[in-house]
Parts: C-alpha cells; sequence; structure tokens
C-alpha cells in the first residue's frame, strides 16, 4: 500500500486558524465539564464537619507535621504565630471537597504572572490571588537575573506558597485552624528532644542562615545542654519561619547590622575535592532545594533530623 493511501486527506476550505480555535473551544469544554462534575459530587457526597476536623487533628500527631506545622515571626515587638503552608495544605486535604493551588498564567519580559486559588466546590467559596514575580534574586551581593528554567520555577513556587497558604486560611473555618494549631503545639510538647545529638542538629540547621551557637544561647538566655522542651519548640516556629522565608535572622538574633537581613549563603554539595562554585541561596527559601554539604541529616522535606 502506498503512503499516498495513508496520508488523510484535508480540507482547503478551513482556516488553520479555525482548526486552532476548534481546539480552544474542545478544551474549554472539558474544562466545564470537570467543574460541573466536582460540584455535583461535592452535593452526593458532602463533608461531615465532625468526620473532617477528626481526621485533620489526627493528622496533627504526626511529628513529622507538626515540626513543620507552625512559624513564627516579630511584628512591632510581639512575636506571632501561625500556621505554615504545610499545615495549610494538610487542612484542605482532610477538609474535603476542596480544590487549591498554583497556575503560572503568563511568562516574559522577565516576570510571571501567577494565581493561586483555594475552592471549596461543596458551598462554592473562592479565593483567588493573581500577582508578578520577577524573575531576579536579592542576595547580599546585590540582585540578580535568573535564566535558568529550575530557579525561576522554585522562584515562582514559593512565592506561589505563600499567597496560597492565605487562600486555603481564607476558604477553612477559623476555629479549625485554632484547633490543628493547639493540636500541633501538643504533639511538639510531647516530643521535644532536648538531647545533646539534637541540641548539636539544631545548631547546625540554624548555621545555614548564618546563626552562631552563642547568638542562640543569648536568646534563650540559658546555655544550649540546659534548653527546656517549651524553648525547643519556641526555636522551631523560628527555624520554619526562617525556612519560609517570613523572617530574617535579625529579626530574632543579634546579628551585624549588615547582614541582618541579608540572604544566607547557599553551598551545593561538592562532586569532587576539587569542588564546585558557591552559589547565592535565594532571599526566599525555595520549595524545592538541596541539601547543604554538612553532616546534619535531612528528611524527605527538607528539614533536619532530630530537630
Amino acid at each position: 500500500m502506498s503512503n499516498d493511501l495513508l496520508q488523510q486527506p484535508t480540507n482547503p476550505l478551513v482556516n488553520p486558524t479555525q482548526r486552532g480555535g476548534a481546539l480552544v473551544d474542545t478544551e474549554s469544554q472539558r474544562a466545564i465539564q470537570e467543574v460541573q462534575a466536582a460540584m455535583v459530587i461535592a452535593k452526593r457526597f458532602p463533608r461531615d464537619e465532625k468526620q473532617a476536623l477528626d481526621r485533620i487533628l489526627n493528622s496533627c500527631t504526626r511529628p513529622s507535621l507538626a515540626n513543620q506545622a507552625l512559624y513564627s515571626y516579630s511584628r512591632g515587638g510581639t512575636e506571632i504565630t501561625g500556621p505554615s503552608i504545610r499545615l495549610a495544605e494538610a487542612v484542605a486535604q482532610q477538609w474535603g471537597n476542596l480544590q487549591f493551588g498554583i497556575r503560572e498564567l503568563e511568562q516574559g519580559n522577565g516576570s510571571s504572572t501567577v494565581e493561586a486559588f483555594a475552592w471549596d466546590v461543596e458551598t462554592n467559596t473562592r479565593q483567588v490571588k493573581i500577582f508578578q514575580v520577577p524573575h531576579e534574586r536579592h542576595t547580599r551581593n546585590g540582585k540578580s537575573k535568573l535564566s535558568d528554567p529550575r530557579d525561576i520555577y522554585e522562584l515562582v513556587a514559593n512565592n506561589g506558597a505563600r499567597r496560597l497558604r492565605a487562600c486555603i486560611l481564607g476558604i477553612i473555618p477559623g476555629d479549625i485552624i485554632e484547633e490543628a494549631q493547639r493540636q500541633c503545639e501538643a504533639t511538639m510538647s510531647a516530643n521535644a528532644d532536648t538531647s545533646p545529638e539534637a541540641m548539636r542538629k539544631m545548631v547546625d540547621a540554624f548555621a545555614e542562615f548564618g546563626v552562631t551557637q552563642a547568638q542562640i544561647e543569648k536568646r534563650i538566655q540559658r546555655r544550649i545542654d540546659t534548653i527546656v522542651p517549651a524553648q525547643v519548640i519556641a526555636m522551631k516556629k523560628i527555624y520554619r519561619s526562617l525556612k519560609d522565608g517570613m523572617s530574617a535572622p535579625g529579626d530574632w538574633f543579634d546579628v551585624p547590622p549588615a547582614a541582618a537581613g541579608a540572604a544566607p549563603e547557599f553551598v551545593k554539595p561538592a562532586a569532587s575535592k576539587a569542588g564546585k562554585t558557591k552559589k547565592d541561596e535565594p532571599a526566599e527559601a525555595p520549595l524545592v532545594e538541596a541539601p547543604p554539604a554538612d553532616d546534619a541529616e535531612y528528611d524527605e522535606n527538607g528539614m533536619v533530623k532530630g530537630f
């Protein structure tokens, strides 16, 4: 059989632009059908709020989640504690009938237009935030433009995570979030490790941000080997705040003025003893990052094990 017979004939009267428009229409119809199906399912299987709350509190009993669930930041001399993006995501997953995420709407001219959204399909309540993310990184050495697609992705994801957290918290009832926070506090209190090994890992973790053991001891007003569980919990919140880019080391510790608001320097693991060059870490810690080249052990979420 000849190749001519295998070729499908094309209609010369159909404009290519019309064919492209047909594809757009098909995609639009598919999206509409997905939304309608989600709403129908949500109405047929409405959430049981009591069961949803039980699932949320049960999730908050996991130390791995509780250790990442809360952050602290200083405002007007007052320490404020709030739920992290990890806790917001866990609550949204267990609340049910909720769609949330981040979309990059457009990329060009050195910036990205991004949408963060959370939609309660059952009540048809929706939170949307659209914002611009310039493709630039602020480090100790000043501002630099980003061209690596991975760096741009991480920057967009990091900025989007904060807006996504705000969208989710705008959908979930406030008392549910407060219950989850209290359970996470209780879980951390029950699992606070003050052993010398855990304290060494804590010092190593804060070293990523240029914070020394002496600065930690000055903050807690005691030697590191006499720290109490409540102070371990407070230090975990500060660490999560620094990790998420919600605060700077100068907000918590006595650091030199020139470095108080500076971003920590990030060193990628060397492939050989000849080594690689150092690379400045972004001012906002990315959601996906390589582990620092030290002897600390990290879990799958980038948190120091034992801290």
